[in-house]
């Protein structure tokens, strides 16, 4: 297959074919991100995309996952996707689900009848990198929109029919803004109710705003028992129904898992023993791995 520069993806989606239907991110402004760097966004020619998936075609017996990259391709002309995704239909009848990430100003541009179409025509899940509800943490990242944006964002996919998986960004407000980054991101999840929540943890990347930031003493770093008090502050915030939970990603110094409200009792018990006991958390090392 061919492809350009680094390619991201999520974890649930390590076994999809990765349909390259955009070159890096459009907004890209992010200053803890340090993925896509190395593109200027644009939007690939139909016409390599549909090769691509002829190609695809030839080189697998069966595809059951399709996922659409680069970073939010979602940005996409309706009329755009439904051709990709006619397309994917017709060449694996098999396939069960495409997946694509999504930015909130993408979600919010398109009307809830264009999301609807993209959902009959297969696109199954959207992932949206809210980093955190507080509009100060916000602002601070460049993330480009503000809280109630990104809660407008969200209920307009899940009224779509669209499976939702929203990702967090625990201390990300470093050592001054725990506390609101953990009760603001409990309002915005809560009032989207996603499908999905997971918690990465901050990993501060190379050559990135966020790292010069940190050297200059702008913003302290969590230690690994204070992530795991804002983690109980988020969770115990948290009122949603049938959302799965995870925070099991490798920059995560301690896998959590389970379904809220169901598991609340279960994972905050777990969460006072690694902040009140002395705990093994993941070496720094290995969160990188």
């Amino acid at each position: 297959m061919r492809y350009e520069g680094s390619i991201y993806r999520p974890p649930s989606e390590a076994y999809s074919y990765i349909l390259q239907v955009a070159i890096g991110c459009s907004h890209n402004q992010c200053t803890f991100c340090s993925m896509y760097k190395d593109k200027k966004f644009r939007v690939r020619p139909m016409e390599e995309i549909l090769e691509d998936i002829k190609l695809a075609k030839k080189q697998y017996r069966s595809i059951t996952r399709v996922f659409l990259a680069d970073g939010n391709a979602l940005v996409l002309k309706t009329q755009d996707l439904k051709r990709i995704l006619t397309e994917i239909k017709e060449a694996f009848p098999e396939c069960e689900r495409v997946g694509i990430y999504s930015a909130p100003k993408d979600i919010l541009r398109k009307s809830a009848e264009e999301l609807r179409e993209l959902k009959e025509l297969g696109l199954g899940i959207a992932y949206l990198g809210v980093e955190s509800g507080s509009d100060e943490i916000l602002g601070r990242i460049k993330k480009g929109v503000t809280a109630e944006e990104m809660i407008q964002a969200g209920q307009k996919l899940m009224v779509s029919g669209i499976r939702l998986s929203i990702t967090l960004i625990s201390g990300i407000g470093g050592k001054t803004l725990w506390k609101e980054h953990a009760i603001e991101s409990a309002k915005v999840i809560s009032a989207i109710n996603p499908h999905y929540l997971g918690l990465l943890t901050l990993m501060v990347e190379h050559g990135t705003e966020m790292q010069q930031q940190i050297r200059k003493g702008e913003l302290e770093l969590l230690s690994p028992k204070e992530v795991m008090a804002e983690t109980r502050l988020l969770v115990e915030r948290l009122d949603v129904r049938d959302c799965v939970f995870r925070s099991n990603h490798a920059s995560n110094y301690h896998p959590l898992a389970g379904t809220l409200p169901q598991d609340k009792k279960r994972l905050l018990a777990e969460l006072d023993t690694m902040i009140n006991h002395d705990f093994d958390f993941r070496d720094e090392y290995y969160r990188r791995l």
